[in-house]
């Protein structure tokens, strides 16, 4: 369905996500380290991501599986969190089925964990415990959202990165968002009634996206969260918008 109310741009949108956080040269600084010494590690959160769309691009551009042919836990690991179990298993098993089973159980480099981002600490994720926290198209269905950016917070290692991949308002008022409101309400209901069987969702979930917070009211969300030099960048003209905010050293 992404694929469908996107047209494929979802995927251009979590990649951009995956490489402004340059996990790709992080984990091959990491990977020169001494050997037979304490080796620092790089540990990712990625909440309401439980299918692994977020993960695997974060597994793939770290080089994880090629590292889990090599003995020992990788200096990367990926964390994925979901409230729901059914979307935790399929990530599992798409994991398994694209990786095998090193990754999970040798290298450690990936692992699911169901659990709510509004209360994290009920799925043993410990006090600044992560160094990188993403959360992509998951944050506007959270029921507490100022608790889940509390929680993120938390758990974020001094110095810590939050990213927040998310709907958000278009920019552009007199042309791009009358034609984005058209076929955000028009096409995007039918599309779900055709393809699932499912107007009433697809219907719900534009609106959602017009009540949750625009750019700005999400960025002071965040400051008052505790995060500072909280940022964001539009794509697509503002369909999307990356935040970023950093846990106090």
């Amino acid at each position: 369905m992404n694929d469908f109310m996107s047209m494929g741009i979802h995927r251009y949108w979590k990649d951009e996500l995956v490489k402004s956080t340059g996990i790709s040269s992080i984990s091959k600084i990491l990977r020169q380290q001494p050997h037979g010494e304490q080796k620092t590690k790089f540990s990712i959160l990625d909440v309401a991501g439980g299918t692994g769309d977020v993960a695997f691009r974060f597994v793939d551009a770290a080089g994880c599986k090629d590292r889990a042919k090599s003995s020992g836990t990788d200096e990367i690991s990926v964390t994925v969190c979901d409230i729901n179990p059914d979307m935790l298993r399929v990530g599992e098993a798409r994991a398994k089925s694209k990786y095998g089973s090193d990754l999970m159980d040798q290298s450690q480099a990936l692992k699911f964990v169901i659990g709510n981002a509004q209360k994290l600490k009920e799925s043993q994720l410990d006090d600044e415990s992560f160094d990188l926290y993403t959360i992509a198209f998951g944050l506007r269905n959270v029921t507490d959202v100022d608790m889940a950016l509390r929680e993120a917070h938390r758990v974020l290692k001094p110095g810590g990165r939050y990213l927040c991949l998310e709907f958000s308002q278009v920019v552009e008022e007199k042309i791009m968002r009358p034609l984005y409101d058209a076929y955000s309400f028009n096409v995007i209901p039918e599309i779900g009634r055709l393809v699932a069987n499912d107007r009433d969702s697809y219907q719900y979930l534009v609106e959602s996206i017009r009540k949750f917070s625009n750019q700005d009211e999400l960025k002071g969300r965040l400051e008052k969260a505790g995060f500072v030099n909280v940022n964001y960048t539009n794509y697509s003209g503002g369909i999307v918008a990356i935040h970023e905010g950093w846990k106090e050293l």
